[in-house]
């Protein structure tokens, strides 16, 4: 095992505006399970692949513990790959596949087969060596190309969107398995996705990309509970968390006709930069419905377009008027809901739930003050 560190590691292709990955900072601990997570085309696999050797470094360094391996080819890296598609050998048995590396190494066939078979035992796959990808589920085949990297014994396993081609239930399932398997083993584990549910499930921490720049990293709950700035907000969480642009008052933002209370620093933040308008970042579940009867709190009015019933909790996707706008809004209530499509109701916000954000910059007013996370200023074109 050992720690990565990605040293101002950057990647550019050629007729790129903009570097695929732009000078990354990121350490990785010893034993860590760390997801790269972002949306399609912001530098995750492309960083995942600078790791593996697949990509050229353009500048700056990657080290695997101690040793410099920016310019090594994969097989000198001590890495083991486990790619979106499997890439199993469909001639070979799940034996023969998991065993290959390990036969081409120049092993013994009696280690080779101990070490399948211990593989075998750790991913239930025991009853299944003889037979073929093509005779083997989706989920099967999975567990056969993490068998083939669990055998080698690596320093670092890299893993590129693994379960994408997994159904839903198989998808829970078996990150559920990665997860218990990487903890089991301790093995550093970098993991690249853009399901911000498996990061969020998965990860001991996340680092959370976007045009090739980190955005910021750290515990699930901590990117959660205080993301760094509209980006990470708009983008960790399911459903992704409201953000309205909302104009200043002395005291706070107003959102419709609802005066939000900020902190004087917020407010005073905001004033310095000379700013009439804030970000205000609300999560679904932070709303509070208010009886009907309740006409003494003041409340934001809400019309019903959808209803999305999960069982356990239900999402209103609702609209109403903000500023002189028309805006979505989405609400998060426990349990069966009572609102159908076409329903009015009106919402209250609590002031210490609402996540305040520069309108300028996107970064967040207040400090993240969790060691476990940093902060990044967004290039100015990037939240507009």
């Amino acid at each position: 095992m050992a720690s990565v560190t990605f040293d101002k590691a950057t990647r550019r292709f050629t007729g790129m505006d903009r570097p695929a990955v732009g000078e990354l900072d990121l350490r990785i601990a010893d034993g860590e399970f760390m997801v790269l997570v972002g949306p399609s085309g912001c530098g995750k696999s492309t960083s995942l692949r600078m790791l593996a050797g697949l990509e050229e470094v353009d500048s700056g360094a990657i080290r695997i513990g101690d040793r410099d391996v920016t310019h090594l080819p994969p097989k000198d890296r001590d890495i083991a790959m486990v790619f979106q598609n499997y890439a199993l050998y469909p001639h070979m048995t799940t034996a023969d596949n998991m065993g290959f590396a390990l036969k081409i190494a120049g092993m013994p066939k009696p280690r080779v087969r101990q070490r399948v078979e211990e593989a075998a035992a750790i991913l239930d796959l025991a009853d299944y060596l003889d037979r073929k990808p093509k005779s083997l589920s989706g989920g099967q085949r999975q567990r056969v190309a993490m068998g083939r990297a669990i055998v080698r014994e690596p320093r670092v396993f890299l893993m590129d969107e693994p379960l994408s081609n997994l159904d839903a239930k198989l998808r829970v399932q078996t990150r559920t398995q990665i997860a218990v398997l990487q903890r089991r083993l301790g093995t550093t584990t970098v993991y690249v996705t853009h399901d911000q549910v498996e990061a969020m499930t998965m990860g001991d921490r996340l680092a959370v990309l976007k045009d090739g720049v980190l955005q910021q990293v750290g515990t699930p709950k901590d990117v959660f509970e205080r993301p760094a700035n509209t980006f990470v907000g708009g983008f960790i969480g399911s459903p992704a968390m409201n953000l309205f642009r909302l104009p200043l008052t002395a005291d706070g933002a107003l959102l419709g006709a609802l005066l939000v209370p900020l902190p004087r620093d917020t407010l005073r933040a905001a004033g310095a930069e000379g700013a009439t308008e804030i970000t205000l970042g609300i999560r679904p579940e932070r709303f509070d419905v208010l009886a009907p009867e309740d006409l003494e709190t003041p409340g934001l009015e809400l019309v019903v377009d959808a209803v999305e019933d999960t069982g356990a909790v239900a999402y209103l996707h609702t609209s109403g008027k903000v500023g002189q706008e028309i805006t979505p809004v989405v609400v998060r209530l426990p349990g069966r809901p009572t609102q159908g499509k076409g329903a009015h109701l009106r919402v209250a916000v609590r002031p210490e739930a609402v996540h305040c954000f520069s309108a300028v910059t996107g970064e967040r007013f207040d400090e993240v003050r969790e060691t476990t996370s940093v902060r990044v200023r967004l290039p100015q074109d990037t939240t507009r």
